[in-house]
C-alpha cells in the first residue's frame, strides 16, 4: 500500500509473523522456553483481524480502509501459509511419529488461524470492492476449489483490490493539492444531458463518480431529468424547458452542457429550435452519433414489425417503472438511424453564440466493453467500421473542436466507459480526470 498504508501493511504482517511463530511456537516453546508466544500470538490475531487499516487518514473513505484491510489479510495469508507450510513440513520429520498429537493440535490451530484470515480478507473485498467485478468474483469463486490454480487468482484478485485502493489515495492527494484552485469552477454552471434508455436517478446515478469529482473540484452540476426514451424533437422541447428553469430559479444566465450519445441530438435541437440559444453557453457532446448508426437502421429494417413491437413493449413497461411518462422505443431508435440524422443535420443549424465541441472513443476489440456493448461492437463494425460498441467512429465529430480517445492495447473505451457506466478505472484513461479538464478548457475559455 501506498503512503500511509505502508505503515498499516507492514504492521499487519508483523502481527501476521507473530501469530504464525506463536502457533510454531506452541510446541516450540518446550525448547526455547518461550511459553508467552501463544499468549502474543492471540493477541495479534485479534488485532488484525478486528480493527481494519491503522492509518486512518490514509484513504478517502471507509470503504476503501475495508478494501486496503482485506487485500492486505489476503496477501498476509498467503505469506503466512507459505511459510507455515514449510515449518509444519520440516517439524513432521522431527516430531513424528512420537509426538503426533501435539503436532496435529498446533496443524489444526494454524488452519483454523488462516481460514479466518482468509474469510475475513475475502468477504471485506468482495461486499466492497468495485474494481473485482462480477467476472473476478465468479472466477474467485469457481477456482478457490482447485489446488494451486486458487492461489494464483488469489494473487489476481490482492493485485486488483490493492490497486483499486491506491488509485483512490493517488485521486484523493490530487485533488487535495488542487483545492484551492477550484479548476472546475466555470464562469456559467454546467448541465448533465443523459443519452437513450436511462433516466436521471437518485438511485444510481448516470454518469457514475464524474459528477462527485466535478463538484471536488468547484464545478455547480445539474441534470436534464428528461425521459429516457423519447423522440429527439420532444426530448429537445424537455431540455429546453429544464434550461429555462435551472436558469430562472439561479438566475445564472447561461449553462455549459455535457451530453453524451442521443442527448447531443437532443441539445443541439433545443438550442436551435425552442429558445434556449441565448442561455447556453457551450455544447460538449461525448459519443454522439451525429451522422447516425448504421446498426439502428438495420434493426428496423431487418427485425419483423412483431418482433420490434415485442421488444418497444417490454422496454416501454420498463422504462414506466423508472419514471418515464410516455416512454416511445420506436421514436427514439428512429431518430437514431443514418436518414434521420441525415435530415436533423440539415434542418438544425448550429448557433453562432454557442461553442461547440465533440468527444469520441473507440473499442479496441469486442471484448474490451462490457456487456451488451462487447456483443454489438463486431455488428456495428460489419456496418459501420470502428466504433465504441454502439456509434461508428465517422458519426463522432461535431463543431470546432473533435477529439478522439482509444487506449494503447487490447481494451480501448467503450460507449458506456465514457460516462463511467460500469465504475472501472481503466489503464491509461482516467474518466473522472477526462471530464475535470473538459471544465478545466471551458474556464481557461471563458465560459
Amino acid at each position: 500500500m501506498k503512503k500511509s498504508g505502508v505503515f498499516t501493511f507492514f504492521y499487519r504482517l508483523l502481527l501476521m509473523l507473530m501469530l504464525m511463530v506463536g502457533i510454531n511456537g506452541i510446541f516450540l516453546a518446550e525448547m526455547l522456553d518461550r511459553w508467552y508466544l501463544p499468549l502474543i500470538s492471540v493477541f495479534a490475531f485479534v488485532a488484525a483481524n478486528v480493527f481494519p487499516a491503522v492509518a486512518k487518514g490514509g484513504y478517502p473513505s471507509f470503504k476503501f480502509r475495508m478494501i486496503a484491510h482485506g487485500s492486505e489479510l489476503l496477501l498476509q495469508f498467503l505469506i503466512t501459509t507459505l511459510l507455515s507450510s514449510v515449518i509444519y513440513i520440516q517439524s513432521a520429520f522431527q516430531m513424528l511419529p512420537d509426538n503426533w498429537v501435539k503436532w496435529a493440535l498446533c496443524l489444526g490451530g494454524a488452519l483454523l488461524a488462516e481460514f479466518i484470515l482468509f474469510w475475513n480478507g475475502i468477504i471485506s473485498v468482495y461486499c466492497t470492492s468495485v474494481q473485482l467485478g462480477i467476472k473476478h468474483r465468479f472466477i474467485g469463486i469457481i477456482c478457490g476449489f482447485i489446488p494451486i490454480v486458487n492461489l494464483f487468482c488469489l494473487g489476481v484478485i490482492i493485485k486488483i483490490t490493492m490497486q483499486e485502493v491506491n488509485f483512490e489515495i493517488d485521486k484523493a492527494e490530487q485533488d487535495r493539492k488542487r483545492i484551492n484552485e477550484k479548476i472546475c469552477k466555470t464562469k456559467y454552471p454546467v448541465l448533465l444531458v443523459h443519452g437513450v434508455f436511462f433516466r436521471d436517478s437518485a438511485y444510481f446515478n448516470y454518469w457514475g463518480r464524474v459528477p462527485a469529482e466535478l463538484i471536488a473540484n468547484g464545478a455547480e452540476i445539474y441534470y436534464g431529468n428528461h425521459e429516457s426514451a423519447a423522440s429527439v424533437d420532444d426530448s429537445a422541447k424537455e431540455i429546453a424547458e429544464r434550461i429555462k428553469q435551472i436558469v430562472a430559479e439561479t438566475g445564472c444566465e447561461k449553462l455549459n452542457i455535457i451530453a453524451h450519445s442521443k442527448g447531443g441530438l437532443d441539445c443541439r435541437k433545443a438550442i436551435a429550435c425552442y429558445g434556449v440559444e441565448d442561455m447556453t453557453a457551450s455544447l460538449t457532446t461525448i459519443n454522439t452519433p451525429h451522422r447516425g448508426c448504421g446498426f439502428a437502421d438495420y434493426l428496423l429494417t431487418k427485425v419483423s414489425p412483431n418482433v420490434k413491437n415485442k421488444i418497444a413493449f417490454a422496454y416501454n413497461n420498463a422504462l414506466l417503472k423508472f419514471g418515464d411518462k410516455n416512454p416511445d422505443f420506436i421514436s427514439a431508435v428512429t431518430d437514431l438511424t443514418q436518414a434521420n440524422c441525415t435530415k436533423l443535420n440539415a434542418d438544425v443549424f448550429d448557433s453562432p453564440k454557442v461553442y461547440y465541441q465533440s468527444f469520441g472513443s473507440k473499442l479496441n476489440r469486442a471484448s474490451g466493453g462490457k456487456f451488451p456493448l462487447n456483443f454489438s461492437y463486431n455488428l456495428v463494425k460489419y456496418f459501420d467500421g470502428e466504433n465504441d460498441g454502439l456509434v461508428s467512429e465517422n458519426s463522432f465529430a461535431w463543431g470546432e473542436k473533435y477529439t478522439y480517445i482509444t487506449t494503447k492495447g487490447k481494451r480501448g473505451i467503450s460507449h458506456g466507459d465514457m460516462i463511467d457506466l460500469n465504475r472501472e478505472n481503466i489503464k491509461d484513461f482516467d474518466i473522472r480526470e477526462f471530464y475535470v479538464q473538459i471544465l478545466a478548457d471551458l474556464k481557461k475559455s471563458g465560459y
